[in-house]
């Protein structure tokens, strides 16, 4: 990324839907079965209920995020960041996009897994306010183990409560 260069965030498209799914081959899903392929990224994109948002410098995919959007719940599906624009904060923008969203919906948490190995996506997503729940053996392909983490939005004490009924 130059200097000058300014991510841009917005809604993927159809036709991007390739870019993403081969950047989730490569940087995501290495090692394992090609489960995000350019079909399943296209039937994300058209889901109403579900937001695949692309970071784009200079016109080129620097990193996307799926997020599914339950009544209260949201599950981030897939984040990731190509190594070239790594360090730059756009996985932070990203997720506030995505966490910003979830809170204008009225969402009160969001969950996740992620790769135990991952380390460095662990500390991210601790970093922004997440917590580790614990652990799914096998759950990438019955080889790799997963961590579960996730992120109240709104503390309990701040939940909007209905008052109470007249006698």
């Amino acid at each position: 990324m130059t200097a000058t260069s300014t991510p841009v965030y917005r809604a993927a498209h159809v036709s991007e839907a390739l870019a993403i799914a081969s950047a989730s081959r490569l940087h995501v899903e290495y090692g394992l079965r090609w489960r995000w392929t350019p079909a399943r990224v296209r039937q994300e994109i058209r889901d109403p209920d579900t937001m695949v948002l692309v970071a784009t410098v200079d016109g080129d995919l620097a990193g996307f995020a799926i997020m599914h959007f339950g009544d209260d719940r949201a599950h981030l599906q897939l984040l990731a960041v190509l190594p070239h624009y790594r360090r730059n904060g756009i996985g932070a923008a990203l997720l506030r996009w995505l966490e910003q969203s979830c809170m204008t919906a009225g969402i009160q948490n969001i969950r996740l897994e992620v790769r135990s190995a991952n380390h460095a996506a662990r500390e991210f997503y601790a970093h922004a306010g997440y917590r580790y729940l614990g652990q799914i053996g096998g759950y990438y392909d019955g080889v790799e183990a997963a961590s579960v983490m996730t992120r109240e939005l709104y503390p309990a004490s701040q939940l909007h409560r209905d008052p109470p009924r007249g006698h």
